[in-house]
């Protein structure tokens, strides 16, 4: 950026949640700052609170990115991952990384969360004992989870029920072990905790209450709990949940003033000038909070701070919890336990499923719990700040007349709400400024309001309430039905048939072409609508659209797939897993020259060579003299071969001439993801058919075809979609079904996904049965397939798009 150089220098350390919602509220501000970022994690800032939707598997990492690589590009912010910072010089304004780096500040932030409590108990240090904090935590009870079949989690708070619910959904027997007799006791009464223990049996989850672990057994690894009763529990996997510390570690080692967090005063500077703290790590006026609003509110106040904007003093905040547990909303506020001289107000219905709990002290609304239906908890939450006393009217809203069931019908809880008053606690965001977007500048969906206000986007416990401003603010023309179908992302309301329909109609070619014609909401679009709209234009126009390289993720860039420490891998191109004396060679010599790290077997059958640095990227594939593997790329992957009948006393079928044959055809297409084949030469199925996006297996009288398969997190085996006699014939199903889904499919929906959702049936008829229809499929696949040209090329021969894509100082994109 220009100017860069007379920027004040900040550092934020840590890119979690509270320090990058800080940034933003400071670049809504101003741009007096050159700022660099260190996170330990080796991926930009993502969404904690939705983690457990990554374990369970409906959520990939990228599904939860809150800001990807282009946001710290397009804002100036240099950013480093996978780097820990170990020790601050708060006399000459220094930071120093573990691997030896050191940079200097101007402004410091410090944002380095917390940390899970382990349970000093014998056995804590254990193999299969983890917490629940990053996504690291995710991929070690993933991996458990194929291996394993008995997981326990220690805690029964929102945490623990979350880590309990996707061990369940990975397929574990999985118990919640809790001290106490009720579950989240700081946050329901005994009511409500036992209608949601209830319906966390039926989703699966055991339970063992009143519990007090005070061992966990097993030699190097654990294989169970010792309770302080005398009982036990076998398990394979010990998830810790029981609380979080603040992480003081790097605070405390500088000389910054501790006690149980970081010590702040009201504008969150500590007790070392130019240097601040916020988030869960700090301490306030004695109080630490680990929920993620009063995160932002510090945030707001200090990005002002900074900013030189006025300011009001952070004195605390008014904590109120509203989460969806296992599906399950629940809400609390204020008083939840009832006392003697509490008046209560209650609606159980064990029916519906639904309980209210309002507590009075006299006629002064105090505490609030919800469970089921929390559509009056912007209300309540209000009242309960506020110090409001309960009236007729305000009664009428809540219970509807007093009456359980047929009563009088309530007053929509937004009709009510001021327009100051805050929607979304997380980001800020009250009713006014949702209200108006929607009437002045045309909002109709969340995904909109999530784009424009950040609403929904933490959490998401506001989307109910965000759901009912849009039927109050559309009233007659709020489509319920609509507002289930979200756009692409929150840059724009189209779904992915609408944008296909306008490239089409419209004949747009270019990426900011179609953003500007539909009306982007943000102009530069973000991470996942940009690639998805530069494949869309490929897969329409072969001939005419010129791949847009600055719309594609980082590794289909930079031709190799990043690590968690900032390296990549390498895998060139093994044509069904063949490879020659000449080529192991050429790997051999590069894999010395470059101190690669590892060279490893994949499960694709190539040499995968891990540790590679980024500058060194080009000169490598140079050497090599191989084509690229497209390990990073939406794109064919492999061709997995036995091999068939060359070689082995079983085969009927050339699985290794097929398999080569495939790969040479397919491997530069870009598909809506990434893609696998695998050829078997006799029904044995040494190539594992059964699990890949294309599976074939030879017989006697020719080929049976398989597709649909998935052997990652969603294990999926595939469908038998057809058997043919020749080898023609195969390449053509093939083609057809490749193109089907290329033209039909959601950008980064797998093969497995894509068959459910468009069925069999529809998948067979289309590729199969319609001779006409699959003769066109095949003739547009060929066209593609005449427009291909290895990219890679493009990059060895042009050098100045070496040194963009490649430069060390570039930064990740």
């Amino acid at each position: 950026m220009t100017n860069r150089g007379k920027k004040k220098k900040l550092v934020l350390i840590g890119n979690g949640m509270a320090g990058i919602g800080t940034l933003e509220q400071i670049l809504k501000l101003t741009r007096a700052f050159d700022i660099t970022v260190y996170g330990s994690e080796p991926y930009p800032n993502y969404n904690r609170i939705q983690l457990s939707y990554v374990l369970e598997g409906s959520k990939s990492v990228n599904d939860i990115i809150m800001n990807g690589y282009s946001w710290y590009e397009e804002n100036g912010i240099t950013l480093h991952t996978g780097k820990k910072i170990v020790r601050i010089d708060t006399a000459a304004k220094r930071v120093y990384t573990d691997a030896g780096e050191s940079a200097e500040y101007e402004v410091l932030i410090l944002a380095t969360g917390s940390l899970p409590f382990v349970l000093p108990i014998p056995g804590a240090d254990k193999e299969g004992v983890v917490g629940f904090r990053d996504i690291a935590d995710c991929d070690t009870m993933i991996d458990a989870s194929k291996i394993f079949k008995r997981a326990t989690v220690i805690g029964g708070g929102l945490l623990g029920l979350e880590a309990a619910k996707g061990l369940v959904q990975l397929g574990m027997d999985t118990t919640v072990v809790h001290l106490f007799d009720t579950l989240m006791e700081r946050q329901l009464d005994a009511a409500s905790a036992a209608m949601l223990k209830t319906e966390l049996e039926r989703q699966g989850i055991k339970f063992a209450m009143g519990k007090k672990t005070v061992e966990l057994t097993g030699e190097s690894r654990v294989t169970g709990l010792k309770f302080d009763d005398s009982t036990e529990l076998a398990a394979d996997l010990v998830v810790m949940a029981a609380g979080i510390v603040p992480n003081t570690e790097l605070a405390k080692a500088s000389g910054i003033e501790v006690a149980r967090g970081i010590k702040v005063d009201d504008y969150m500077q500590t007790s070392v000038p130019d240097v601040y703290a916020v988030g869960e790590c700090c301490e306030h006026r004695g109080v630490c909070y680990g929920l993620v609003a009063p995160l932002y509110e510090q945030g707001t106040i200090l990005a002002k701070r900074l900013a030189e904007a006025e300011t009001a003093p952070y004195t605390g905040s008014s904590v109120s919890t509203k989460l969806k547990i296992s599906g399950v909303d629940v809400f609390s506020a204020g008083v939840y336990a009832e006392k003697e001289t509490h008046r209560v107000l209650r609606i159980h219905d064990d029916w519906k499923g639904i309980y209210k709990k309002v507590l009075l002290e006299g006629n002064k609304i105090v505490g609030a719990v919800l469970y089921g239906d929390v559509t009056d908890s912007a209300v309540l939450s209000r009242c309960i700040r506020e110090g409001k006393e309960m009236t007729d009217d305000l009664y009428k809203q809540l219970f509807g007349g007093g009456e359980c069931c047929g009563g009088t019908e309530k007053t929509s809880a937004v009709e009510t709400m001021a327009d100051e008053e805050i929607v979304c606690g997380c980001n800020g965001v009250t009713k006014g400024v949702i209200v108006r977007g929607i009437r002045e500048e045309g909002w109709d969906s969340v995904e909109q309001i999530k784009a424009c206000t950040g609403a929904t986007r933490s959490c998401g416990g506001c989307k109910p309430l965000v759901e009912q401003l849009l039927q109050y603010a559309l009233g007659d023309g709020y489509d319920k039905s609509a507002a289930k179908q979200p756009g692409i992302c929150g840059c724009t309301p189209f779904t992915r048939d609408e944008i296909v329909a306008a490239i089409r109609e419209k004949n747009l070619t270019h990426v900011r072409e179609v953003m500007n014609v539909l009306g982007w909401n943000e102009p530069e679009g973000c991470s996942k609508c940009r690639p998805a709209l530069n494949y869309y234009l490929g897969m329409i126009w072969p001939e005419e659209h010129e791949d847009e390289k600055d719309s594609r993720f980082v590794n289909e860039r930079l031709h190799g797939n990043i690590q968690k420490d900032g390296t990549f891998s390498v895998i060139p191109r093994m044509y069904g897993g063949v490879t020659s004396p000449d080529e192991l060679r050429k790997i051999a010599d590069v894999a010395d020259k470059y101190d690669v790290k590892m060279v490893k077997v994949t499960g694709g059958q190539r040499l995968d060579l891990l540790g590679v640095k980024k500058e060194d990227l080009p000169a490598i594939w140079a050497d090599l003299g191989m084509p690229s593997g497209y390990g990073y790329a939406k794109s064919l992957r492999t061709v997995k071969t036995c091999v068939g009948s060359r070689f082995c006393r079983f085969g009927t079928q050339d699985s290794i001439g097929l398999g080569i044959e495939l790969e040479l055809r397919y491997e530069r297409l870009w598909m809506p993801a990434k893609f696998k084949m695998a050829v078997n030469g006799c029904p044995r199925n040494c190539a594992e058919s059964g699990t890949k996006d294309i599976g074939i297996v030879g017989n006697d009288g020719g080929w049976e075809i398989f597709v649909g398969g998935n052997g990652g997190i969603k294990l999926r085996a595939a469908d038998a979609l057809c058997k043919v006699k020749s080898d023609e014939d195969l390449v053509d199903i093939c083609d057809a079904f490749i193109q089907y889904y290329r033209e039909n499919a959601n950008y980064a929906e797998r093969t497995s996904d894509f068959v459910e959702r468009i069925g069999l049936d529809n998948v067979r008829k289309t590729v199969v049965e319609d001779q006409i229809g699959r003769i066109s499929l095949i003739g547009r696949l060929s066209q593609a397939l005449e427009d291909l040209r290895d990219p890679w090329q493009e990059v060895l021969e042009n050098e100045e798009l070496r040194q963009k894509l490649y430069h060390p100082v570039h930064p990740q994109v």
